[in-house]
């Protein structure tokens, strides 16, 4: 039995790794698309739960845990950015305002699952310009929800948060150790 990570963040991986887990990754190819009218929370569940339950089929010993990160903006989801055009414009809809990011975790082994969703509120400083542009410039917003990184760069646009900094950054890991408990699975741990 192994703890498999069906995600190739390695936002995620480091998350995990701090925490103590010993993991393999097994990635997950699955349509992240929305459905028409899908809540944020919804669809976070959904597409973490598919994720764990793709990668499950290999072996269905491995205890796989699926995750799927979203920022919400008055109730509208902010995915990926498509270019830095999109980047832009999701950063300045940010400035000085709060939002929050929801992650569906998915810890499954064979047919039992537990799939939750946690939420943090965000609440960024008002963005000048030139700060969009540079931050933008850096790369870091390109493969982000929302457009930014809490962990990186961003972090210096930051104000405060509400709730767990694990979340924002893609894995909530005491969710994943709340699931584990109660799917009566030991601990994986590693030395170091």
């Amino acid at each position: 039995m192994r703890l498999v990570l069906a995600s190739a963040s390695p936002r995620r991986a480091d998350l995990l790794r701090a925490a103590g887990f010993a993991f393999v990754v097994r990635p997950a190819s699955i349509d992240e698309s929305a459905t028409p009218h899908e809540s944020a929370a919804a669809l976070v569940q959904r597409l973490a739960a598919a994720k764990a339950a793709a990668v499950a089929i290999a072996d269905p010993l491995d205890v796989v845990i699926g995750a799927d990160t979203v920022v919400v903006l008055d109730g509208r989801i902010l995915g990926k950015p498509r270019d830095d055009g999109d980047a832009t414009a999701m950063l300045e809809r940010l400035s000085g305002r709060g939002h929050e990011v929801l992650t569906g975790v998915a810890v499954r082994q064979g047919g039992r699952a537990i799939v939750s969703v946690e939420e943090t509120r965000v609440y960024f400083a008002p963005l000048r310009a030139d700060e969009i542009a540079w931050y933008v410039a850096s790369g870091e917003p390109r493969d982000k929800a929302g457009a930014y990184g809490i962990q990186g760069l961003a972090s210096r646009f930051v104000e405060r948060i509400e709730g767990s900094h694990a979340n924002v950054v893609g894995l909530p890991v005491a969710a994943v150790q709340r699931a584990l408990k109660s799917l009566g699975i030991a601990p994986f741990g590693s030395s170091g």
